[in-house]
């Protein structure tokens, strides 16, 4: 990693280590009685850590300009390796606030309470696991459909190394009580401010690499990664704006409130599941699952039109999480009718997935990596369609605070973000890695097997638990009060509960087996030379300008 660095890059990685450390340090003083004095030391350590790793390797001689001829694929290598370990870390502690649920008593003093472990779960598998998994593959990605290198080596390990910080000062902050209460957004202003620097440096790096690119078209996939990392951006910085106690308090206090802060804070979180969890994860879909297929795009333009649809609806759609509120009713309405109507572009692009699979059946029959792909873009498709249905507002009124939110926020998050995540890594591995194939593909294909049962089992038992309970929720005696206590429900929840434990323990199991087979593709050697369209393309000398695609 150091030795591909030239001795200026090794020298800038340095000074952006000292300001981390700096910053570290200066929190620690300040915050010496206040839990963002524990942020100061993880930010003092890692900042000394990498300067000492650095320093290490300072003096080993200069890379050859022979690199340069070459994708530079090492920043995806480590976000793939991080990505499976925030995946095995954020499953374990799901399926532990899930027997939480079950039985409540299953915690170790206050840090390991249902309300503190909760968020260290949601951000280990959505910003951990699919964040890093989103940067490693769009870097990938990115270089091979523009033909051009990453212009330098340094930004990407910040991105990298930066972003995972980030996500350490979350988790450890949450098992400190240190949240600011907003689903998805529970970061401090901390954190949430070294988030904004890795994320400019990100959408930077992205620009100039396309900016540098030999192929004159941009691929549909790299529209929708940069629709990612702008709009996250935009949502993140709005939806964070708020003012710290002090410099020395972890506490911060938002610059909006009553339905003002709830309509930000939605709009935020339902664009984040827009951007974060569909865009993203769509540009990994439309480069992962052709190549793997070996069969071109149903439809190219189709791909183009949902890009923009998916882009324009989905802003639109985030009062419809808040029906039956003091929101005016006109905004609900509004994102109502968006919401309905984004089934449109989310249609077209699940069908668009599977259409592309036309002739290439007999290898999803076959390949488990490939079949993880397919089965993503039916649940990708499922999931939209209820998002839709859920967003009515007679809908809403039953489904709105129950358990089938949280089937179909998990129909979402396991059966179209973890699955098409875990088939573009194993489809990548073995490229990034220069290997015949994976370590298993027995392997690869019980995880196929444990995902999807851990999945099915999970949702279902969320949809009809939380059917069971809207409807037990409004059912009236005959003297016109509620027929049923709230602990009349949780009893008659319980049962859901254990099989959604037992889901989650099969898809965490099937993580781990996961996991097991990418690091020991990684660490088993194999003789594979690289092939001759994996390289970014030379500048020839008089070339015209690019032009545009049709």
């Amino acid at each position: 990693m150091i030795s591909q660095l030239t001795l200026i890059e090794r020298q800038y990685a340095i000074l952006i280590s000292l300001a981390i450390a700096v910053c570290g340090f200066v929190l620690l003083i300040a915050g010496r009685d206040d839990p963002i004095g524990v942020a100061g030391v993880l930010m003092l350590l890692a900042g000394l850590f990498a300067i000492f790793r650095i320093g290490n390797d300072y003096y080993e001689p200069a890379p050859s300009d022979d690199r340069l001829a070459h994708y530079y694929d090492d920043p995806s290598k480590a976000g793939i390796v991080l990505s499976m370990a925030w995946v095995v870390f954020g499953l374990a502690i799901g399926d532990w606030v899930a027997w939480q649920l079950v039985e409540p008593d299953l915690t170790f003093g206050a840090w390991s309470s249902f309300g503190r472990i909760r968020p260290v779960h949601t951000t280990s598998v959505i910003f951990g696991f699919g964040g890093n998994a989103l940067i490693a593959t769009s870097f990938y990605v990115m270089q091979r459909t523009s033909r051009a290198r990453i212009p330098d080596q340094v930004s990407p390990w910040f991105v990298v190394f930066g972003y995972n910080l980030f996500c350490l000062l979350a988790v450890t902050g949450y098992m400190m009580g240190v949240t600011q209460s907003k689903e998805y957004a529970e970061p401090e202003w901390y954190a949430d401010i070294l988030l904004v620097v890795v994320w400019v440096t990100y959408f930077v790096i992205y620009l100039r690499t396309l900016a540098r690119r030999k192929e004159p078209h941009i691929y549909v996939s790299n529209w929708y990664y940069m629709a990612f990392i702008l709009v996250v951006a935009m949502l993140h910085i709005v939806n964070n704006l708020a003012v710290p106690v002090s410099l020395g308090h972890a506490k911060s206090y938002s610059a909006f409130s009553g339905v003002q802060d709830a309509m930000t804070q939605w709009w935020y979180g339902h664009n984040a599941v827009a951007f974060f969890l569909t865009a993203g994860f769509l540009g990994m879909m439309y480069y992962f699952l052709p190549m793997r297929a070996g069969r071109p795009i149903f439809s190219y333009r189709m791909s183009i039109i949902s890009f923009w649809g998916i882009t324009f609806f989905y802003m639109w759609a985030g009062s419809h999480h808040l029906h039956y509120t003091a929101l005016p009713q006109w905004v609900q309405t509004l994102g109502m009718t968006f919401s309905l109507m984004l089934l449109i572009p989310s249609w077209a692009s699940a069908g668009n997935a599977l259409l592309t699979l036309n002739g290439a059946w007999h290898k999803v029959r076959d390949d488990a990596t490939l079949r993880f792909m397919m089965v993503a873009s039916v649940f990708y498709g499922l999931t939209t369609f209820e998002g839709s249905f859920m967003a009515i507002r007679s809908v809403n009124s039953l489904s709105h605070y129950t358990d089938w939110t949280i089937g179909h926020v998990h129909a979402g998050a396991l059966g179209w973000v973890a699955m098409i995540t875990f088939g573009s890594i194993y489809a990548c591995v073995p490229w990034l890695w220069k290997r015949d194939g994976m370590y298993s593909a027995r392997l690869v294909e019980v995880h196929f097997w444990l995902a999807l049962s851990g999945t099915v089992i999970y949702v279902f038992a969320m949809w009809n638990s939380g059917i069971v309970q809207g409807l037990m929720w409004r059912t009236y005696n005959e003297s016109g009060t509620l027929a049923y206590s709230f602990i009349d429900t949780l009893i008659a929840m319980r049962p859901y509960y254990i099989a959604r434990a037992i889901g989650g323990l099969l898809f965490l199991i099937g993580g781990c087996v996961g996991a097991y087979n990418i690091w020991k593709t990684i660490t088993t050697p194999s003789a594979v030379t690289v092939q001759a369209d994996d390289l970014p393309q030379a500048t020839q000398a008089g070339a015209g300008a690019l032009q545009p695609a049709e």
